[in-house]
């Protein structure tokens, strides 16, 4: 393992941020820390045994951030983020991922809540679009925070009882970590099963409306497929070592997808039915675009809005789909 430490004063958030092989996202998340409005925070780079370093861009900042940087085995953002717990000296721990962009007013709205709203041991915030991303980015930070997807139960200040803090934007504080010793999954949904064990003690979470990230996801299509199967192999994971841990909800993508399977096959058995079901998904598609249009006035983010929102649940839909089978399998031996 190799340490870069540059010596800092006591802080009150120690940021927690794993990084394999991006360099570029690393840097845009640095610029964005060193417009912050309020400054009493130290940065950790967990370097997850990357190919591809981030060394030359923690040096670009060491004169501007209180800033240390870790070279470590590869285990996985999980573990990766305890590292980092481990070696904070913050009150608090918070975590980003690399994707992300912060708004100059993410910790003065958090100090803020805490003084008008109270103390809370752990909260979350949503993500947005940022006006640079793409429009496929923007697209898809759309359908993942749309109450016509899945994201209603991720960016809803009016489900905060409930509200899962999710490790794009996520902080708790020492004490959580101390009792709960942080995560336990290495990948995939391991900030669901953390928020649930930190519900489960009894800790205070909070959901910041206003702290939010610019979160820029993914750069295509396939990489985006790819990132919402594991979330819904996630899911399941979670689902197997915490009883009601999946919903209704959670089924919503793969109904979605089985009745899209339906409505392909029905072509060929009963085609008028078949056309029905399948000009039902359209529709569908049609108002999250409609939807997407409302919220984003943006021709190009509109017309991307559907393909997103397909991808998005589909890709869910086969990754909760295969894990529950594999699921299966193992009961049956």
């Amino acid at each position: 393992m190799i340490t870069f430490v540059r010596m800092n004063t006591h802080v009150k958030y120690s940021i927690v941020v794993p990084v394999y092989n991006r360099p570029q996202e690393i840097d845009e998340l640095l610029q964005s820390l060193t417009r912050q409005t309020y400054s009493n925070f130290e940065l950790l780079i967990i370097e997850d045994r990357s190919t591809d370093t981030c060394v030359e861009v923690y040096e670009k900042y060491t004169s501007r951030l209180k800033i240390r940087y870790f070279f470590k085995p590869n285990s996985g953002p999980g573990p990766s983020r305890n590292f980092g717990f481990e070696n904070a000296t913050g009150e608090y721990f918070v975590v980003f991922d690399s994707d992300c962009i912060l708004p100059p007013e993410y910790f003065q709205e958090i100090e803020r809540f805490m003084k008008e709203e109270g103390h809370v041991d752990a909260w979350g915030g949503p993500d947005r679009g940022h006006a640079h991303f793409t429009n496929l980015q923007k697209a898809m930070a759309f359908t993942m925070s749309s109450p016509l997807t899945t994201g209603g139960i991720r960016g809803n200040e009016k489900k905060a009882s409930s509200f899962q803090p999710r490790s794009f934007n996520m902080g708790i504080s020492r004490k959580v970590f101390k009792k709960t010793g942080g995560f336990k999954f290495d990948r995939y949904a391991e900030d669901i099963e953390l928020s649930i064990r930190i519900k489960n003690e009894g800790f205070k979470i909070g959901y910041i409306h206003n702290a939010f990230v610019y979160h820029k996801r993914r750069t295509n299509l396939k990489q985006f497929f790819w990132q919402v199967y594991n979330f819904g192999r996630g899911r399941v994971m979670v689902g197997r070592v915490h009883s009601g841990a999946i919903k209704v909800t959670h089924w919503f993508p793969s109904f979605y997808l089985m009745g899209l399977c339906l409505g392909f096959v029905l072509l060929f058995v009963k085609l008028w039915v078949g056309i029905a079901i399948l000009l039902f998904y359209l529709l569908y598609l049609l108002l999250v675009s409609l939807s997407a249009q409302k919220q984003m006035h943006s021709i190009g983010v509109t017309l991307l809005a559907g393909p997103a929102a397909f991808i998005q649940l589909t890709g869910y839909g086969v990754g909760f789909l295969s894990e529950m089978f594999k699921n299966q399998q193992r009961q049956r031996k």
